[in-house]
C-alpha cells in the first residue's frame, strides 16, 4: 500500500476510534437548557456562548433546535457554547417577552451581546457555525466589496504578512464554515479577507465562469517590497474543506525551495508527506545563482502542486548520467528517483501535470538510443556530416569537464577579472562541431592541469546567449583568450588537442617580446627565452630595430600583436642593435627568424611597412622550404595557390630522396611551386588522394605534380628514373612546354560541404525570440511577428501580463534549464536541425 493511502487509512481509522469512543448522550449534555436567571449568572468574561430564548418549543421550531444541538459539539471546540433557555410566560424581558425575540438566537461575548441571529439564517450546522465564528471573528477576517479595499490591505500588508483571500457565493455555506475554522486557527499568522462578490474575484484575474464555486487565493504579500506590484497569488485547486484548506496552507508556508546536501533517496519534505511530488534541479557550483533562479522560477509554477528542491552536484555522489538535470521522486513507497534529460522548464511543469510524462520521457530516450545505435550499425552511409556521425557515435561517453569552469551571465566578466589569462570556449550544447571541440578542450585542460595565470573555460551560448552576443561571437566554436588590460585574441587554428595548447602557451608571452640585453635576445634566437616555452619547439622571430627606423617597429609591434598565439615574435632597439644586426649581416629594420633551436639564423630585410604586409610575410616566411604535408598544414600552403610537387611515402622518405628534393626547393624555381612530401602510415588521407589521381595507388614512392587552382591536372613523374634534382626539373621542363601527358584532370566542381552552412543566430532567434533584440536589428519583422513568444516556446504565460509575470522579470532564468548540467548530447529536436537546414 502506497504511503500516502496508509497515512490516510490510519487517520481515518483513529478518528472513528475516537468518535466511537464518546458516550452517545454526550452530544446532548452539550446543549445546556437553563432558565434566564441561571444563563445571566454563569456567563464568564470573555467566553462566547449562543443563546436561543423559548417559552415552549412550536412544532415549527423543533427543526431549528435540533440543528442548535448539533452544532454544539462543533462550537464547543471554538470555546463557544450552546444554551437554550427556558423563558416563563410570565417573563416580559428584553429576550423573552417579545415574540420577535423569540425567532432569533443571540451570541454574547461575557455578558455583551455580539450578534443576533435570525433563526430562519441558521438552518444547519455548517450556517451556525460559520456565521458564529464570523461574528467573533469579525475584527480579525476582513469583510471586502470593492477591489480597491481589497489592494488597500495588500498594501498595508507588503512585507509584512501573507493573506488569505477568499470567494464564497453566499455566507452561511460548508465552504463559509471552512474558511471561518481555518480563520480561527491561522488567523494569528495570516491576514485572511472574505468576500461574496462575484466581481471582484473576477477583477483579481482568477474569476471563473461559474460565480457559483468558492475560491481560495494565498497571497503571498510577506515577500513583496513594492507597492506598485501586486502580491503573487497561488490559487487552492481543491474543494474548500477544511482539511484542504489546512493542507494548501502547510504547503504555502514550506521553503519555496529546498537546498539538498545529502542522498535524494533519504529526502523528506512536506510536500512528499502530504502525498505530492518533489522535483530536484540538479545544480552545479558554477551555476549555482543561476540554477537557483530556475528553480525558484519552477517552484512558482508548481507551487501547491510538487515541491522543488536544489539538489548539488558537487556535494552529493550521484551515480547517474552527467547529463541529467532533472529528478522527480514520488511519494509512492518503493518507487525509485527517476533522473531525466529535459529540455527547459516548461517540460518540468508538464512532467508534474502528467503523470505519464515521466514513462513516456523515458521511453522516447530508450527508442532514440536504439534508433541511434542502428543507424549507427546500418546506415552510417546516410550521414551527412562526419562530425556529427562521430559525435553520435561516442554521445554515451561522458566528458571529464572538472577542470573546465563553467561561465554564465553572473560570473563571466567577475572570472576574467580574477584571472591573469582566461580562455573561453564558446559553444553550442546542441551542435555537433561544438561537441567535438569539446573533447578536444578537455585534453587541453589535462595537458596545462595546474598551471598558475591560466583558466580554462566555457560559455554555452544556447543558455547563455547574451554573453556570446555582447563577446560578438557569431559562430561556433570560437575560442577566445583574455588578458587583464588587453584585448582578447581570438584563436582561428585547427581544433586539434596539440595546436590549441600551443595556441594557448605561446599567447602567454607578449608578442612581440621587448628584449633588453644582447645576451636576451642570443638566447631568444636560441629558444632559451622565455623559460616557459623551452619545452616547445617553436620558430623564434626577432625584429632588429634602430632609432631611425620607428615607423616600422611601430608597424611590427601591431603585426605582433596580430600574430599572437600563432607564433613568438621579439624585438630589440637598444643601442647597440647594430652590431647585432652586423653579426648575422642585415640592417635594421631587419627579421631573424631562427629555426630549430639557433642550428641556423636567417637574415630577412624588413622592407614591407604596413603591418598587414609584415603579418603576410612573416606568415610566409614561417613555411617550411620542403614541408610535410598534413591535415593540419595543408590548408597554409593551399592559399599560396600554387602548384604541388608531392611526393608520396609509405613511410619517412629515404635521405637521398629528401636530399635532391630540398635542393629543388631551394633552387631557383621555388617561388613558382609548392615541393613537399605526404607521408601515408602518418595521414591515411592520402590514399584517397592516390586514388582520386590515378583509380587505384600506384607503387611508392611516387612523385606527383598537381595544380589544383589551374586546370586539375594531375601528372606523375616516371617511376623509372630516380627522383633527382636533375631529372625532375628537366620532367618539369617537358611538363612546361606541353610534351606530357596528364595521367587524370580533376573535376573542376568546387569543393563545397553538402549542405548550407548553418546561420546560428537565426536558428537560436527561432527558439530565444528575445535574442533578436541583441543580435539582429535587421530583422525587426521576424520579432514582430512573434511578441508573445517565450523562450520555451510557451505563449500561456505571456498572453496575460499577471501579477505572476511581473513579479518574474526581474530576474526569471526564462523557460530553459540553463547551467543545470552540461547537455552534452543532442536532444531528438535539436539533434534533427542539421538535416532539416
Amino acid at each position: 500500500m502506497p504511503a500516502q493511502k496508509a497515512r490516510w487509512v490510519f487517520s481515518f481509522s483513529l478518528l472513528l476510534f475516537c468518535a466511537s469512543s464518546i458516550p452517545t448522550q454526550g452530544s446532548a449534555r452539550l446543549l445546556q437548557e437553563l432558565s434566564p436567571q441561571e444563563y445571566f449568572s454563569s456567563l464568564q468574561a470573555g467566553r462566547a456562548s449562543l443563546a436561543y430564548f423559548s417559552h415552549n418549543v412550536s412544532p415549527g421550531a423543533q427543526p431549528f433546535l435540533e440543528q442548535i444541538e448539533h452544532s454544539a459539539e462543533a462550537l464547543q471546540d471554538y470555546g463557544v457554547s450552546v444554551v437554550k433557555v427556558n423563558c416563563p410566560k410570565e417573563d416580559v424581558s428584553r429576550y423573552c417577552g417579545k415574540e420577535n425575540a423569540l425567532r432569533k438566537a443571540y451570541l454574547f461575548r461575557g455578558n455583551m451581546l455580539i450578534r443576533e441571529f435570525p433563526t430562519d439564517a441558521l438552518f444547519d450546522v455548517n450556517s451556525i457555525v460559520a456565521n458564529v465564528l464570523f461574528a467573533l471573528l469579525f475584527n480579525e477576517v476582513k469583510y471586502v466589496e470593492t477591489l480597491a479595499d481589497l489592494q488597500n490591505i495588500e498594501n498595508t500588508l507588503k512585507g509584512r504578512s501573507n493573506m488569505v483571500f477568499a470567494y464564497v457565493p453566499a455566507t452561511g455555506t460548508a465552504e463559509h464554515r471552512a474558511v471561518m475554522e481555518a480563520a480561527f486557527v491561522y488567523g494569528t499568522v495570516h491576514q485572511f479577507v472574505l468576500t461574496t462578490e462575484a466581481m471582484l474575484l473576477k477583477d483579481t484575474g482568477n474569476g471563473e465562469s461559474d460565480a457559483s464555486s468558492a475560491r481560495l487565493l494565498f497571497c503571498h504579500c510577506q515577500r513583496a517590497t513594492d507597492l506598485a506590484q501586486p502580491c503573487r497569488r497561488t490559487a487552492m485547486g481543491q474543494t474548500l474543506t477544511m482539511l484542504n484548506i489546512h493542507r494548501h496552507l502547510k504547503l504555502m508556508g514550506a521553503p519555496l525551495v529546498t537546498e539538498v546536501a545529502e542522498d535524494p533517496e533519504k529526502v523528506s519534505t512536506v510536500h512528499l508527506q502530504l502525498g505530492l511530488p518533489l522535483v530536484f534541479i540538479l545544480s552545479q557550483k558554477e551555476t549555482y545563482e543561476a540554477d537557483r533562479r530556475t528553480a525558484e522560477f519552477v517552484a512558482w509554477q508548481l507551487l501547491g502542486k510538487a515541491g522543488v528542491a536544489l539538489l548539488s552536484r558537487d556535494l552529493v555522489d550521484l551515480n547517474i548520467l552527467l547529463r541529467s538535470n532533472v529528478a522527480l521522486k514520488t511519494p509512492d513507497e518503493g518507487v525509485p528517483i527517476k533522473y531525466l534529460v529535459l529540455e527547459d522548464t516548461d517540460e518540468v511543469i508538464k512532467l508534474v501535470e502528467d503523470k505519464n510524462k515521466v514513462k513516456r520521457i523515458q521511453e522516447d530516450e530508450e527508442e532514440n538510443e536504439e534508433d541511434e545505435d542502428e543507424k549507427e550499425n546500418n546506415s552510417q552511409d546516410i550521414q551527412d556530416d562526419q562530425v556529427v556521425e562521430a559525435v553520435s557515435r561516442d554521445k554515451k561517453r561522458e566528458l571529464p569537464l572538472e577542470q573546465i569552469l563553467v561561465l554564465t551571465e553572473e560570473t563571466f566578466h567577475s572570472a576574467l577579472s580574477e584571472t591573469a589569462r582566461t580562455v573561453v570556449l564558446f559553444y553550442a550544447s546542441w551542435e555537433a562541431v561544438s561537441l567535438a571541440m569539446l573533447r578536444s578542450y578537455t585534453k587541453v585542460a589535462d595537458h596545462l592541469k595546474g598551471m598558475q595565470g591560466v583558466l580554462l573555460s566555457r560559455v554555452n551560448c544556447w543558455d547563455w546567449p547574451s554573453v556570446c552576443t555582447a563577446e560578438n561571437v557569431t559562430q561556433f566554436p570560437t575560442i577566445k583568450i583574455y588578458k587583464k588590460g588587453e584585448r582578447a585574441v581570438m584563436y582561428d587554428g585547427m581544433w586539434g588537442t596539440e595546436e590549441l595548447t600551443s595556441f594557448i602557451m605561446l599567447s602567454r608571452v607578449s608578442c612581440p617580446l621587448k628584449l633588453a640585453t644582447v645576451d636576451e635576445a642570443e638566447r631568444y634566437l636560441r629558444g632559451e627565452f622565455p623559460s616557459e616555452l623551452s619545452s616547445y619547439h617553436h620558430t623564434s622571430l626577432l625584429g632588429v630595430f634602430s632609432t631611425a627606423t620607428n615607423e616600422a617597429r611601430k608597424a611590427f609591434e601591431e603585426a605582433g600583436n596580430i600574430l599572437t598565439g600563432h607564433v613568438t615574435t621579439g624585438m630589440y632597439f637598444e643601442d647597440d642593435a647594430l652590431a647585432l644586426s652586423r653579426k648575422y649581416a642585415v640592417s635594421p629594420p631587419a627579421l631573424l627568424l631562427s629555426r630549430s633551436g639557433g642550428q641556423s639564423v636567417e637574415g630577412i630585410a624588413l622592407s614591407k611597412q604596413s603591418a598587414q604586409e609584415m603579418v603576410q610575410m612573416i606568415r610566409y616566411e614561417l613555411l617550411d622550404v620542403f614541408p610535410e604535408i598534413t591535415v593540419q598544414n595543408l590548408p597554409r600552403y593551399l592559399q599560396l595557390r600554387k602548384p604541388f610537387l608531392i611526393l608520396f611515402g609509405d613511410g619517412d622518405i629515404s635521405q637521398m630522396e629528401s636530399k635532391e628534393m630540398l635542393k629543388l626547393a631551394k633552387g631557383g624555381p621555388q617561388q613558382e611551386f609548392v615541393a613537399c612530401w605526404l607521408n601515408l602510415k602518418k595521414t591515411p588521407v592520402g590514399r584517397g588522394v592516390l586514388k582520386a589521381y590515378f583509380a587505384t595507388v600506384p607503387s611508392l614512392p611516387v612523385l606527383v605534380w598537381v595544380n589544383l587552382h589551374a586546370g586539375g591536372q594531375v601528372f606523375k613523374f616516371p617511376s623509372e628514373q630516380s627522383i633527382t634534382e636533375t631529372n625532375v626539373l628537366s620532367w618539369l621542363g617537358k611538363l612546361k612546354a606541353g610534351l606530357e601527358i596528364p595521367s587524370s584532370t580533376l573535376s573542376e566542381e568546387d569543393w563545397k560541404p553538402p549542405l548550407p552552412a548553418y546561420d546560428f543566430l537565426q536558428m537560436m532567434e527561432t527558439a530565444v525570440p528575445e535574442l533578436a533584440l541583441h543580435t539582429s536589428h535587421h530583422r525587426r519583422d521576424t520579432s514582430e511577428r512573434r511578441p508573445s513568444e517565450s523562450p520555451g516556446g510557451d505563449t500561456g504565460v505571456r498572453e496575460e501580463p499577471s501579477q505572476e509575470t511581473k513579479a518574474e522579470k526581474v530576474g526569471s532564468p526564462g523557460r530553459d534549464l540553463r547551467g543545470t548540467a552540461p547537455r552534452l548530447a543532442a536532444r531528438e529536436k535539436q539533434g534533427k536541425r542539421h538535416s532539416e537546414l
